[in-house]
C-alpha cells in the first residue's frame, strides 16, 4: 500500500503555489509515497480578483484540482498552506477547515500526520502566528503535527533574508508581490515535504 499525502493550498498571486510545488516535490522523493497537489476553492469573484491584480496570476495554477474537504480522510499525510491575513489564515482556508465538521465528528483524521506552510509580504508579517493558527485545526482534528526541525540547515542562514521556521516553511513576497520564493525557501519546503511524508509512512505502517 502506498502512503498518500495531500498538499492543499490557497494562493492569490502564486507564491504559496510555488512553495506548495516544492513541498509536493520533496514528498515525492520518499519511496512508495503518492502525492496529490490540490487547491482550496476561491471565494472571491473574478471581478474582485481582477481589481486585486490576482486574476492573471491564478491562471498559472488553474489546472490544479479543487480539494474536497470530505476526501481528506483518504490521505495519510496532509499539508496545508495559505498566505496570511493579519496574522492568521485567510477566509478561503478557514472556510475549507470549517467544512470538515463531519470528519471531526467521526474522528476520521485522528492519528494522521499534518503540517502547514505560509507566506507574508514582510519578514515579520505574521508568518509564525499564521502557521500556529492553522496548526490549531490539526490539533482539533487529532492529527500528529509535524513541523520543520533545524535538521533543515537552510533555516540557519544569516546570509540572506529568508522564510522558514520550526512551525512550517514559508516565503516572503514583498509588499507588491515582487519577490518570488528563494532557492533557500524552496529547499526548506522540499525538506518539509520529505520529512512529513517519511513520518506519514511510518505512522501508516503501524
Amino acid at each position: 500500500m502506498k502512503t498518500k499525502v495531500k498538499v492543499i493550498f490557497h494562493s492569490l498571486y502564486g507564491h504559496v503555489y510555488q512553495l506548495a510545488e516544492a513541498i509536493a516535490a520533496g514528498a515525492r522523493e520518499v519511496p512508495n509515497v503518492e502525492v496529490e497537489l490540490l487547491q482550496v476553492a476561491e471565494t472571491l469573484p473574478d471581478a474582485v480578483l481582477a481589481k486585486m491584480g490576482a486574476l492573471e496570476a491564478k491562471k498559472a495554477f488553474a489546472h490544479i484540482p479543487v480539494a474536497d474537504p470530505k476526501s481528506l480522510s483518504e490521505a495519510d499525510g496532509l499539508i496545508f498552506g495559505a498566505g496570511t491575513r493579519f496574522g492568521s489564515a485567510p477566509a478561503q482556508m478557514q472556510a475549507f477547515f470549517d467544512a470538515t465538521g463531519s470528519l471531526w465528528g467521526s474522528g476520521a483524521l485522528v492519528g494522521k500526520v499534518g503540517g502547514v506552510f505560509t507566506s507574508t509580504a514582510t519578514q515579520h508579517g505574521g508568518q509564525e502566528t499564521t502557521l500556529i493558527s492553522m496548526q490549531t485545526f490539526l490539533f482539533h482534528q487529532g492529527l500528529v503535527v509535524v513541523g520543520v526541525p533545524y535538521a533543515a540547515q537552510e533555516q540557519m542562514t544569516l546570509a540572506e533574508i529568508s522564510g522558514g521556521s520550526p512551525y512550517g516553511s514559508s516565503t516572503i513576497t514583498g509588499g507588491q508581490g515582487q519577490r518570488l520564493p528563494s532557492a533557500n525557501e524552496l529547499a526548506i519546503g522540499r525538506f518539509q515535504g520529505r520529512h512529513t511524508a517519511r513520518i506519514a509512512a511510518k505512522v501508516a505502517a503501524k
